[in-house]
This record gives C-alpha cells, structure tokens and sequence, in this order.
C-alpha cells in the first residue's frame, strides 16, 4: 500500500474504530463524532500532502518500486537526515506546530527501533517460548513501513503513589504488566499513561525509561504493539478541547485537538510475533538509548518546535503589524526574545545534523549534545512565548466577539470599535482569536503544560544530561592550563 491518503486514512479509521470513551460515551465512529471528527480530519489533510505534487519528493521516498513517508525513511547520509528533517518541518507547518504527536513521531522510534533490532536480541524468555524479539521488531518496522500507519504511544505508569515501585502498588496491576504467558501470546492487564493521539491505528507499549524495579526481572518491563481496538483494550479520554465551535473563533483547537487518554489494557492478548521485549529491566530502560531512538525523536521534535516558535513569531509580528506598534522599542525587545529562541533551535538542528554519525546499526543518527541541550531548553522557555503574546495584544486578546457575533446585530459596531490601525476588524479578530488559542484558551493551556513535561520531568532531564555528557575533555583542559609551566611560553615568572 505505502504511502496513504486521507480518505484511505478515514477509511480505515471508519471501518476499525479505536476504543474511545469520551464524556461517559463510547466512541462509534471517531470520523463523525463531534469530539474527534476535526482531528480525523486534520489527520487526513496530513496524509494528503504527501500526494500533493509539489510535495512528493519532500515528504516521500522510493523503495522497491513504491513510495513511502520521508519520516520512515533510514538515513544512511547527513544528507538523507536533512530530508527527514526538511519533511518533519513542512508536516509540522501543517498545524503551525500545534499538533505534538504526528504520526512522524513515531515513525522516527519504529525506524530507529527496526534498524536496531539486534538490541532486541539480547532478551532472553526462560520455559517453551523462544521469541524471536529482533526479527519481530525488524518485521514491525517494515510492517508499519508499507501500510503507512498511524501510530499513539503510552509510556507512564498512572500517578497514584510515585513513593512505591510498581509492585507496591495496592494492586499489581495498576501499573501495566505482565499476566502469563499463552502459547498464541503474552496477556496484559493495566494502565498507561498518556496516550496522546488515541485516533490511530496502533499502539506502540515500549519500555518506560523509568522503570525502578529491584529485581533484573519484572513482570512491568515490556515492549509491544496492539491494533487500538485490540479486545480489552480501551482508551480513556481527557475532556475536549473542541468544542464544536466555527474555526475562525477556535483556530487551533477546533482542527488539533489530538486528544489525551490513559489506556486500559483488560487482559489483552498481544501474539508473539507483536512482542519486542519481556520481563529484562536494564534492557527496558535502555532501550531508547540503545537502538538511538531517542535521537531520532528528539530530531523529529526539534523540527516541530523550529515550525512552532516560528507560528509564534509571524503571530506577534502580525499584531504588532495591524496595531501599529512597532515603533516602541519595549514592543521590539519582546519580538527579539522570540527571534532569540528561535535561532537557538534552528541552530541546535543544524549542529544535530553537521555532528550526525552512523551508529552501529548502520543509521545515520544525528548528534546527541544539541538535542539534549533543545530537550532541556525548550521547556525552560516555552511558558515565555504565550506570555510574550498576551503582553502584545494585551486587552486585545480578551475583546474578541465571536463570527456569530460579526454577523448578528452588533457587526457594524464591531467593524467600527474593533477594527486596528492597519486591519479591519474581521481581519483583526481572527488574527487575535489564533493569538488566544495559541496562548490562553484551554487549547492553550494545555500546551503549556504539554511542553513542560514533553520529555519528562524537567528536573530529571537534567540529572540525566549531567549523567550522559562527557565533561572530561573540559576539566583536563583546565587542569592543564592550571599547570601550565609559564616559562615554557617564554614568560618570566616575575614578569
């Protein structure tokens, strides 16, 4: 099949539905329902590009006769990462970065993790199953590959007791884990959290990178992949953000709401030839590490939080453009912190790129130091660029009459009292709607906290780039120039 449309998207979407609960209702048909329709067909418009004639040889490539996403793509040459790169960026532009969980994500983990296979290898079952956890994931990789699919992920235990270990818990399967083993397969019963992007066509349960077990053998380390609408499991979702309202008054929450859930895995049988890992606790935590998919998704996230500062920047350039208020140079320094950020990124991208090396499964893999730093970075800053844009509209971001209301009774008052120095007042308004949904509105504010923990807990992040980064060459360098002899550079040491 390869690279899919849109309608074959909504096709198979239609015809096998995940399973949804939202507001105490199951979701029959997410391609109708008003709470996930929009996003069907946001999804679907993604798909789209990739047939668009100008497009095709950014956002696809070609093997054996068929062309595939340029985001499953293996690089073999820094120059191959930079299509990838190029591809993330246009799909990213798609929803002015907005939506975090494109199916590119993970893609960029199924490449890694497929190319990476022989770290899979490693895992060992005792008793009658010998799986063959390479090949599984090997022939996964090519799997999701040619059928293009559509992929969420959950990674997290549920919060209930972060003090005890999973095993603590008051019952042992709060925690995802393993029940027994079956000759058609391993039965999973328990929780995780946070599936975002619950409207696809898999899920992909990979190893926590935080799992505290005291045993090398848990019954929580596990790495597999289920249809969404797999018996027994089911997905349940957060409050929506769309709220059926006209795109013009909800920009951005109106087309992307791609939806949160924890997921609930009710003895859900999972077939040997979908089980990628069991019961190892080192090679579950490493395991992102260890195939380097973890780079791979930190490149693709780097690209998407280049296309989402820069929607930030041509949004408060384009208030201060219609207010006329440029001139004041308290409105320029705050256009500049965003110009600042923005560079920062577009050059943490570059650097992951011209450092790139192969690994040792072959793939090109981009540098691990730049994407570290944008992993700690952006969300340091993140909470800074709605700030900035409610600080340039001020008021403006409140005083926004709805289309309705453009169009009642009140719409010439509205033209006449809302218009701006260099736009009218529709223009104006719509302008400053995108700017609420980008900053304030629940959409909004739930970005906010997305880009805080996007990677995990910020504190963590940080304990763990301490850990991984090679400081050595630094303090050698500082021991020697220490004991640097000043004779030996021609200097008296009276001088």
């Amino acid at each position: 099949m390869a690279a899919i449309t849109g309608q074959q998207f909504l096709d198979r979407l239609r015809q096998n539905p995940p399973t949804l609960y939202i507001d105490g209702a199951r979701v029959e048909d997410p391609t109708t329902h008003p709470a996930t329709r929009n996003m069907a067909h946001s999804l679907a418009g993604l798909y789209d590009l990739q047939h668009q004639p100008e497009l095709r040889e950014q956002l696809t490539y070609e093997e054996n006769g068929e062309r595939h996403p340029m985001s499953l793509m293996v690089p073999r040459t820094k120059e191959d990462l930079a299509r990838i790169g190029e591809a993330h960026r246009i799909r990213a532009n798609y929803s002015l970065g907005f939506l975090g969980r494109a199916p590119d994500y993970m893609n960029a983990n199924v490449m890694a993790a497929g190319m990476g296979a022989d770290y899979f290898a490693r895992c060992e079952v005792e008793g009658d199953h010998k799986p063959d956890f390479a090949g599984n994931m090997r022939r996964y990789y090519e799997y999701v590959r040619d059928h293009d699919l559509c992929l969420t992920h959950a990674l997290t235990n549920p919060q209930v007791n972060r003090a005890k270990m999973a095993s603590e818990m008051p019952d042992p399967y709060i925690a995802l884990g393993i029940v027994e083993e079956r000759e058609d397969g391993v039965v999973m019963r328990g929780a995780r959290m946070m599936a975002t992007l619950p409207i696809a066509d898999e899920i992909l349960v990979f190893p926590s990178t935080v799992l505290k077990e005291n045993a090398d053998k848990s019954r929580y380390a596990m790495g597999f992949a289920v249809p969404t609408n797999a018996p027994g499991l089911s997905f349940q979702c957060r409050e929506p953000f769309d709220v059926g309202r006209d795109p013009e008054d909800h920009p951005l929450g109106s087309r992307f709401d791609e939806q949160d859930a924890f997921v609930i895995f009710d003895d859900v049988l999972v077939p040997w030839e979908r089980v990628f890992l069991l019961y190892d606790v080192e090679l579950a935590n490493k395991a992102y590490a260890g195939t380097d998919a973890v780079l791979h998704m930190a490149y693709q996230v780097v690209n998407l939080k280049v296309a989402k500062t820069e929607a930030f920047l041509g949004t408060a350039q384009s208030i201060v453009n219609a207010i006329g208020s440029g001139q004041f140079q308290h409105v320029q320094s705050k256009v500049a912190e965003i110009i600042v950020m923005l560079e920062i990124m577009k050059a943490l991208e570059v650097a992951a790129v011209a450092g790139a090396t192969v690994n040792e499964y072959g793939v090109m893999t981009p540098a691990r130091g730049p994407l570290d730093a944008a992993r700690n970075y952006y969300p340091a800053v993140y909470a800074r660029l709605p700030e900035l844009l409610q600080l340039l509209g001020a008021s403006g971001i409140i005083m926004m009459p709805s289309k309705a209301d453009r169009e009642g009774p009140l719409g010439p008052q509205i033209s006449k009292y809302l218009q701006a120095g260099n736009a009218s007042a529709e223009d104006r308004l719509k302008l400053f709607r995108l700017a609420w949904d980008m900053s304030m509105s629940s959409f909004g504010g739930r970005q906010s906290l997305y880009e805080k923990f996007f990677f995990g807990d910020p504190v963590r992040m940080h304990s763990a780039l301490y850990e991984v980064y090679n400081k050595q060459p630094y303090v050698e360098r500082i021991g020697a120039f220490l004991n640097r002899s000043e004779k030996a550079e021609g200097v008296a040491a009276d001088d």
